[in-house]
């Protein structure tokens, strides 16, 4: 199983995951492997807290966001 695919089956079985736990589960790069996940559409979104680490959980993308993609496509 691939590195991306384990981020992502632990963000669908509803997990927030921080950057230090994509590491572990063996990203070189927990940054990189966010936003190409954010690419092939899939809604990630990061929580910041102060005083702790940034998370990332899978949601549900807001009307606004999908109104905005379908506008750039040009649908």
């Amino acid at each position: 199983m691939t590195t991306s695919a384990k981020v992502l089956r632990a963000l669908q079985n509803g997990k927030s995951l921080t950057t230090t736990q994509v590491a572990k589960l063996g990203a070189a790069n927990p940054t990189a492997l966010i936003s190409a996940l954010r690419r092939r559409g899939y809604a990630i979104y990061r929580n910041s807290r102060v005083g702790k680490a940034n998370t990332f959980r899978l949601g549900t993308p807001s009307r606004s966001i999908i109104a905005a993609g379908i506008s750039a496509v040009g649908m």
